[in-house]
């Protein structure tokens, strides 16, 4: 009779264990949606803005362009094209340097779900 206790109780601590590690992957799960959620919201702002930042200052800059063009144009028309062309080429190069760098770094996504799967390795692991 003391045999039938122990695979009672083998059973449950089973029973026990595949619950918790169900539960574990279910919250691991819940952290990657809100982080794919998060980073979607982050992405969609920071291209909105950026549409918007690029359109004003192309105009900004195109009518300033055209401003100082108008000017002076009975004088240095010729100067201020080219100062005027090279400036645009020069800040469109700078900007293309700048965004490869960007795209070179890459992102952390999904950071905090690998910090805690890790954190759930390590712990299994002692």
């Amino acid at each position: 009779m003391a045999a039938t206790p122990r695979p009672e109780r083998l059973g449950a601590s089973l029973k026990g264990f595949v619950s918790s590690l169900i539960e574990i992957v279910h919250v691991r799960l819940e952290l990657i949606t809100v982080e794919a959620r998060d980073e979607a919201l982050r992405l969609t702002e920071l291209l909105v803005y950026g549409a918007l930042a690029i359109a004003f200052l192309t105009f900004g800059i195109a009518f300033l362009a055209v401003l100082l063009t108008v000017l002076l144009w009975d004088s240095h028309r010729l100067l201020v094209l080219t100062l005027f062309s090279t400036l645009f080429i020069t800040l469109g190069a700078v900007a293309a340097v700048i965004a490869r760098a960007r795209m070179a770094e890459g992102t952390r996504l999904f950071a905090s779900t690998l910090d805690e799967l890790k954190r759930d390795q390590d712990a299994l692991n002692r």
